[in-house]
């Protein structure tokens, strides 16, 4: 079991004993007090959940955040005066920066019924970053892009439902662009790619997209036009394999360098565990890959039989690192990015290059997903990304940020809209508790697109973990 399966196995069992024992309050007030009042209380219960308690926080908001990074990347010297951030020494910034504000963060009382935030405004550029509410510890702001208004002394920063103490600190991580070179996304699923960085492929002197599967399970939505569990599920893989080589054209990649291997989705795990033994999907009733590789430029290992193999995603990778030759490989971060087949992924990138001619300089490493946190990054999209909850000091992390332009935010949930996974309607439950969180809770969602993500990956930055190679 995975820690996040763990967290929301605790999270359900904790939530079923609060259940219980307000059942028997309810219980206890409608023979003491009166029949109807538990009905009421009820309701009034159900709708204080689904407006403020909904959220998956596997951890106090009040615990801090530990990251540990290099105390040469730290400016000394920085104070907040009068709710702008001030330099003692002249800092020299070529603006491409990736640039980390550590602040003693604590919500009001209303930070407790509405997200709180920092503002920030400098140089022309607004940005707010948003935290659990209740939020009471350490945190870290984002602030790549405001350089200019850090330098000059004009960056102002204001709290709303939320109050700074003590005095912050800045790390300056400056890092080679990624834009300037041949980048590799690798990409578990279609959309992964597009979620963690359109912003980065979409502007790369040359870019390569691999997506390992064809993401075929969960086709509910395909089995409502009348078709059966496998053939929807087939259909279903179908879309999102000709979505992995069709969307990126979007963003500039060339159809000839965005490849589908056509793994079998949430199945990387069983084939790691058994390398030579095909492992077939688990919904669409096949053992074979060809289906789902059928829009691909090129030919690849895997080609020959087809066949769902661990050793067999190991060939095709060297094969297509030895065809790209990348100089930065972009994929799933493992010790935040809690699902399965990410986690896979990049252990395969990482087996496939043992021994192998050619090496990347740098590995950028993403999170769609997190273990403690599912609605981070948390507030409104084209909004800035604090950093992510990391608890564990021994974690290496190295931040490595870019600022994404309003245009680019914008092809970017163009990009998102085209994948097909992305589109369905939400359930009516997640409609009833998104109507009460924006009346009650005051949160607003994007209109590109009804799903989560269109939220969570529209953003101002896009933020990855960089380890050299």
């Amino acid at each position: 079991m995975s820690r996040k399966q763990a967290l929301l196995k605790r999270h359900r069992r904790n939530k079923r004993m609060a259940l219980l024992i307000g059942l028997l309050l309810l219980i206890v007030v409608g023979v003491l007090v009166a029949w109807w009042l538990p009905l009421l209380l009820a309701v009034i219960g159900w709708i204080a959940h689904e407006a403020w308690f909904a959220d998956h926080l596997f951890y106090s908001p009040k615990e801090d955040y530990l990251y540990n990074f290099p105390p040469e990347a730290e400016v000394m010297g920085i104070t907040l005066q009068g709710g702008r951030l001030i330099l003692q020494a002249p800092l020299d910034l070529s603006g491409d920066e990736t640039l980390i504000l550590a602040l003693d963060v604590r919500s009001s009382w209303l930070g407790r019924f509405f997200d709180p935030l920092i503002e920030l405004v400098g140089a022309g550029v607004a940005d707010s970053q948003a935290f659990e509410r209740g939020v009471s510890g350490l945190r870290y702001l984002n602030l790549t892009g405001l350089g200019k208004a850090l330098v000059d002394g004009s960056l102002r920063m204001r709290g709303r439902f939320a109050t700074v103490r003590g005095q912050p600190r800045l790390w300056v991580f400056r890092q080679p662009d990624a834009r300037q070179q041949r980048v590799m996304v690798i990409a578990p699923h279609a959309d992964d790619a597009e979620l963690a960085a359109f912003g980065l492929y979409s502007q790369a002197a040359d870019t390569w997209i691999v997506t390992l599967t064809a993401g075929e399970i969960e086709a509910e939505h395909y089995q409502q036009m009348g078709m059966g569990k496998a053939e929807a599920s087939r259909i279903k893989g179908r879309l999102r394999a000709w979505d992995s080589i069709a969307v990126p054209r979007w963003g500039g990649v060339p159809e000839s360098q965005c490849v589908q291997l056509g793994y079998f989705c949430l199945q990387l795990p069983a084939m790691q565990a058994a390398p030579d033994q095909p492992i077939a999907s688990r919904e669409a009733e096949l053992a074979d890959t060809r289906i789902f590789r059928q829009f691909n430029a090129m030919k690849l290992p895997g080609d020959a039989d087809g066949a769902p193999t661990w050793n067999n995603l190991l060939a095709d990778m060297r094969a297509l690192l030895l065809q790209a030759r990348p100089q930065v490989l972009v994929m799933p971060h493992p010790a935040i990015d809690p699902h399965p087949d990410h986690i896979c992924a990049q252990a395969a990138v990482l087996e496939a290059l043992e021994g192998l001619e050619w090496q990347p300089e740098v590995i950028l490493g993403y999170a769609n997903h997190l273990h403690d946190n599912d609605r981070w990054p948390m507030g409104n999209a084209y909004n800035g990304v604090s950093l992510p909850p990391v608890f564990d000091a021994d974690l290496r992390m190295l931040p490595y940020s870019l600022e994404l332009s309003v245009d680019q935010q914008r092809d970017k949930a163009m990009a998102l809209g085209m994948m097909h996974d992305l589109q369905p309607p939400m359930p009516l439950k997640r409609r009833v508790r998104r109507w009460l969180q924006s009346v009650l809770a005051g949160r607003r969602w994007p209109a590109e697109g009804e799903n989560e993500f269109f939220r969570k990956a529209v953003r101002r930055h896009e933020l990855f973990w960089r380890r050299d190679l």
